[in-house]
């Protein structure tokens, strides 16, 4: 994730001592990443060469699987964030069942805390390991917990329709990501009929795990109405570089409005600097989230009386991924949580 090199250049307490990459190992960061040429910063080392002695904190960017087995043996002073998938879901069957491999790591599986910051705020603060959640899972779930928490929708038929840009399928050299692939089109991705069929999917066409967000989301959603969820979800890819919306489609419970559920978001939201609900009737856009920390979402009747639509947007880089991870580190740390994140969205 190298947005966080980006994030934390501006940061005013936090510097960077050690860069891990093994492929790229003994390169200068400004040599691979060219826009990041002006920065000093330490040359990559490959992991096992790596010295952990004078690091306070670790953003963990690994793939999954990996992830496991590098935190384990890390120093146990040291706070990690982890922006891969190995620590998000807490049951272990769960996690084999949908990424097709054993979990390594139970003892830390069982310590790690999910690092939704603006829902679990009070857990982030005394964790050692918080398990950054998926772009998919954090557009999703920030509006819909506390509608659910406040019961004024139907925990069935919640139906989410989820579009990213390309930067969420990875920087890897992919044919699907090919700009003649991308280009002038939009197509969806993981739909299968069955979970154990989605980890030989992924591994076919070399995709990266993003559609594994339902079960995800599904714990994060459980959790809030103490009683088990189930979503349709459905990703697609986007012929834009970053960015991402996600559409939700539910029932509202007897009795309940849009103005309630507006207003149930607004009480929500209104101290949070992070998560802005839109001004009645405004539509969020994703460019106007480009770059930047921030989650603008907004609640509209659906024209099938008793449903309601919500609209979410964020920067999948940012508050999707490496912004939260640092929002997240600054609250372990005892920093200002807004510490290093004010950047304002990028315009045109």
């Amino acid at each position: 994730m190298i947005e966080i090199v980006r994030l934390l250049a501006n940061h005013s307490q936090f510097g960077i001592t050690l860069m891990t990459a093994d492929r790229k190992a003994g390169q200068s960061i400004g040599s691979v990443f060219p826009h990041l040429v002006s920065q000093d910063l330490p040359d990559m080392v490959a992991v096992k060469d790596a010295d952990f002695s004078s690091v306070d904190a670790v953003f963990c960017c690994l793939p999954h699987g990996t992830t496991q087995e590098i935190i384990k043996g890390l120093p146990k002073g040291i706070k990690i964030v982890d922006l891969s998938a190995d620590f998000r879901l807490r049951n272990i069957d769960e996690y084999e069942e949908w990424y097709g491999q054993p979990h390594s790591a139970p003892d830390l599986q069982k310590e790690a805390v999910y690092g939704l910051t603006e829902i679990l705020r009070d857990e982030i603060r005394n964790a050692r390991l918080v398990a950054n959640p998926g772009c998919y899972p954090s557009s999703i779930q920030l509006p819909l917990v506390p509608l659910i928490k406040a019961n004024l929708i139907e925990l069935k038929n919640i139906i989410i329709d989820a579009k990213s840009g390309v930067s969420g399928a990875g920087r890897g050299a992919k044919e699907a990501n090919l700009y003649t692939e991308i280009a002038e089109g939009i197509h969806s991705y993981g739909i299968t009929k069955h979970r154990h069929s989605r980890s030989l999917y992924f591994k076919l066409y070399n995709l990266k795990p993003s559609s594994f967000s339902a079960p995800e989301i599904e714990q994060g959603l459980s959790d809030a109405s103490d009683s088990k969820v189930t979503v349709s979800f459905t990703p697609h890819l986007m012929p834009m570089s970053r960015g991402m919306q996600s559409t939700i489609y539910v029932e509202m419970t007897p009795g309940v409005t849009i103005e309630d559920m507006y207003q149930q978001l607004k009480n929500s939201y209104e101290d949070e600097e992070f998560v802005i609900l839109l001004e009645k009737g405004a539509v969020p856009h994703t460019r106007n989230v480009r770059g930047s920390n921030y989650c603008l979402m907004n609640v509209f009747p659906d024209r099938i009386p008793g449903r309601a639509i919500i609209i979410s947007v964020i920067d999948n880089l940012v508050k999707g991924a490496s912004g939260q991870a640092l929002q997240n580190l600054n609250l372990m740390l005892g920093i200002p949580e807004n510490t290093g994140l004010l950047y304002q969205p990028l315009f045109p």
